[in-house]
């Protein structure tokens, strides 16, 4: 095309970072880097926690289920006080909460206590990463400079949850508080990093008299609370309990909606939902996640009930998966500058459907080279797919609106992913008939179907943005149109 080269010429200054820009980027990407192995280090670490505390089975899914309920509840909390109170100050404090919390898990004696840190630990992990997002999609111009900060932070969050599988292995076989204490020496590095490398912002860009939207705060977290909670424990609680559950959830969310539309400074403006490519991404994101989240889960389940591997061999096994951590910043930004967001995200999703069902006629005698295929496509679903959704989920929103748009993309991988897990366990149970290896491998086969039907059905809904392709090409890289 005649264009590639003024395209060429546009992109190479938009692109250039600053010392300061390249040590902010650092400290965030240590931060997502820590969520994710924080969290799968303590599910490699789950039964040797509850051999050493005696935890019953309900005790131990409270441990993960409290902070899933503490991040998934809290993150438009956290996601629109960045934007009111400051990105850095949040960033920062919520840190500090993170770091003591972590520690204080690894000290616990009793159950109770490791649940309540657990919780509040996701509380933190809710206020701190959507402030670590917003400061990256504030900080970089919108546009290259800000997708290749996107994907290389993208990158780093799979990577974390990936290098986390097998360092939780390495350290519970020293010890389970190691999975805890671990944590507490990275946030301590990246909490002094972030003091020195993150700029303190200007005074909160909150209109003169704006306040805070209380009974919006309570009744959004409430509701996204029980919600995650209801969809989380289906599968372990009567479904009586889970409907009143998921009832109660809406109802509350229906009055959010009608306090936002009263309030004259709402939590959530309403109409930033309007966007379609906003909808889109989320919803695709939601789906995503539930298939990427289920489809490890039954991989997991399958190598180490039926196939009767170790701990740290699943985790060895599951380490491919970890490629997308390098595919994200050096693949995946070529591609949309190539295509643009909409088609890489749409060639991601089928991937990822094209991985789940090419693990569908497994076996029980599968070697691992027969499970490899599977794996590096997911892998490569995933960098296609992640950090472009992240761009289009922010792209085009406002400044003081950074904070709610990251929140309302994480809310919806965290609820896809407590989603997906439910889905899979509870078609896992019901079609698993005895402890057989027949009957377990028939349990696997019909709960894959899950995420490939998850993983299909977010393609069917980035499609829709397809439509918009023509528009999206004619504009130039350095400014593009990133639409999902």
């Amino acid at each position: 095309m005649s264009a590639s080269a003024p395209r060429a010429t546009e992109e190479r200054p938009t692109t250039l970072w600053t010392r300061r820009q390249w040590g902010v980027l650092l400290v965030l990407c240590g931060a997502i880097f820590l969520e994710g192995i924080d969290i799968a280090m303590l599910n490699v670490a789950l039964p040797s926690i509850r051999a050493d505390l005696g935890l019953s089975t309900g005790s131990l899914q409270w441990v993960m289920s409290a902070y899933v309920l503490g991040y998934g509840g809290f993150m438009l909390l956290g996601g629109r006080a960045a934007d009111l109170f400051g990105r850095r100050r949040m960033f920062v404090f919520w840190l500090s909460v993170f770091l003591v919390f972590s520690g204080l898990g690894g000290f616990a004696t009793e159950g109770w206590t490791l649940i309540a840190a657990r919780f509040v630990t996701g509380v933190a992990a809710a206020f701190m990463t959507p402030a670590g997002l917003s400061i990256i999609t504030t900080g970089f111009a919108e546009g290259p400079q800000r997708n290749k900060a996107l994907l290389i932070y993208s990158g780093t969050s799979a990577g974390g949850f990936s290098v986390g599988l097998v360092v939780g292995g390495l350290l519970t076989s020293v010890g389970w508080r190691c999975v805890f204490f671990a944590p507490v020496v990275l946030s301590a590095v990246i909490l002094l990093a972030a003091l020195a490398f993150v700029p303190k912002s200007a005074r909160p860009e909150r209109v003169a008299g704006q306040g805070f939207d209380l009974a919006g705060g309570l009744t959004i977290t409430s509701a996204i609370v029980l919600l995650v909670l209801g969809v989380e424990r289906a599968a372990h609680a009567p479904a009586a309990w889970t409907a009143a559950t998921i009832g109660a959830g809406l109802l509350l969310l229906a009055a959010f909606v009608a306090v936002e539309r009263r309030s004259a400074a709402p939590l959530v403006r309403l109409g930033i939902l309007r966007g379609g490519s906003l909808v889109r991404a989320n919803l695709s994101a939601l789906l995503f996640a539930a298939g990427f989240f289920g489809f490890q889960f039954l991989v997991v389940l399958y190598l180490q009930e039926l196939r009767n591997w170790s701990t740290l061999q699943t985790s060895l096994a599951m380490l491919v998966m970890g490629l997308d951590a390098f595919l994200s910043p050096v693949v995946t930004p070529r591609l949309v500058n190539r295509f643009g967001n909409t088609r890489v995200i749409f060639g991601g999703l089928l991937l990822a459907a094209l991985a789940y069902a090419l693990f569908l006629p497994v076996t029980a005698d599968w070697t691992y080279a027969m499970m490899l295929p599977s794996m590096i496509v997911v892998a490569l679903a995933f960098s296609l797919a992640y950090g472009p959704l992240t761009i289009v989920a922010t792209e085009g929103i406002a400044e003081e609106e950074q904070g709610l748009a990251g929140a309302l993309l994480y809310t919806s991988f965290q609820f896809g992913a407590a989603l997906g897990l439910s889905a899979v366990t509870a078609v896992n149970v019901a079609a698993t008939a005895s402890n057989s290896p027949t009957d377990l491998l028939d349990g696997y086969r019909a709960a894959l179907w899950v995420p490939l039907t998850a993983a299909l059905l977010a393609a069917v809904i980035s499609a829709f943005g397809l439509r918009t392709k023509r528009n999206a090409l004619s504009r130039p890289v350095a400014a593009p149109s990133l639409r999902a």
